[in-house]
């Protein structure tokens, strides 16, 4: 199948309609890897602004049980992303979203801020290390399918475009970003989760390359030095190279979801959607057995 395959297909939809079809070919056949990485990434960068970081601290979600709250999040989003939000699975993945976050007091002001690094953060990270950058009509349509996201979390004053998402992101982090305790527990337990997923010396190198990824602001906000500026190149370039490997394979002939990657690992027996996520008030030997009954 030609490199170019996928993208000739998308050139032939409109992102103002047919985004939820754009987006699915972009991130489960264009970029399925760099999808996963942008929006962890994406994820981890609000734990640095302190009323996020605080919650998740409290709650003990991502400190003590990281690796199913990383799992819950990958196929919730999964769900939505494979079935759509109208039907079956990728509805029941909705409403379980707003179960979930409907038992916190979350400001509106703050979902904003996360819908937008869901929009900002993976094209910033597909145009400095993905095969190719997204195009204007898959950042279009990433921007809609998010918008269409968002309305359906009952976020109101959601940006049109991806220039207001770009600002409002940027904005937020400026006024925002501190170092709060809740926040530095939740980026320590995260940068921990990823490095368990690579035997030995891998994992602490992992857990390093990581940190040379983030922006100076992210690195301030949870108390990290800045890295050997060496080390940070390295790292960079070594992403970027396997961006122009990538370009030379074939285009993907069938999809890759977030469910299929070997970080997924806490579910062998299968889920339902209605076991994802938290459960306010339910005790973790509860969460589990349901999770796995």
């Amino acid at each position: 199948m030609r490199r170019d395959h996928w993208i000739r297909q998308i050139s032939r939809l409109d992102p103002d309609t047919d985004y939820h079809e754009i987006y699915g070919i972009s991130s489960s056949y264009e970029f399925p890897w760099d999808t996963m990485q942008a929006l962890g990434f994406a994820l981890y960068r609000t734990y640095a602004v302190p009323s996020i970081g605080q919650l998740l601290g409290q709650t003990g979600e991502f400190t003590e049980r990281a690796q199913k709250r990383y799992d819950d999040t990958v196929l919730i989003l999964d769900a939505v992303g494979e079935h759509g939000p109208d039907v079956g699975e990728g509805r029941e993945a909705v409403r379980r979203m707003n179960r979930m976050h409907g038992a916190y007091d979350i400001s509106n002001d703050d979902y904003r801020y996360v819908l937008s690094t869901f929009v900002v953060v993976p094209k910033r990270w597909m145009d400095a290390y993905a095969w190719r950058p997204y195009s204007p009509r898959e950042v279009r349509a990433a921007t809609n399918y998010y918008r269409d996201l968002g309305r359906r979390m009952n976020i109101k004053d959601i940006p049109e475009t991806y220039e207001e998402f770009e600002r409002l992101m940027d904005d937020y982090e400026r006024r925002h970003f501190a170092y709060d305790p809740g926040g530095h527990a939740v980026s320590e337990a995260t940068l921990d989760l990823m490095a368990s997923w690579y035997p030995g010396p891998l994992g602490t190198a992992a857990r390093r390359a990581s940190v040379c990824l983030m922006d100076p602001p992210l690195r301030a906000a949870f108390g990290y030095k800045d890295p050997n500026p060496t080390v940070e190149r390295v790292v960079r370039g070594g992403l970027r190279m396997r961006g122009r490997f990538v370009r030379l394979l074939p285009a993907r002939g069938t999809p890759q979801h977030g469910r299929d990657s070997s970080t997924v690992r806490g579910y062998p027996n299968g889920y339902r959607i209605a076991d994802l996520g938290t459960f306010p008030g339910r005790k973790p030997a509860q969460e589990a057995r349901h999770s796995h009954g």
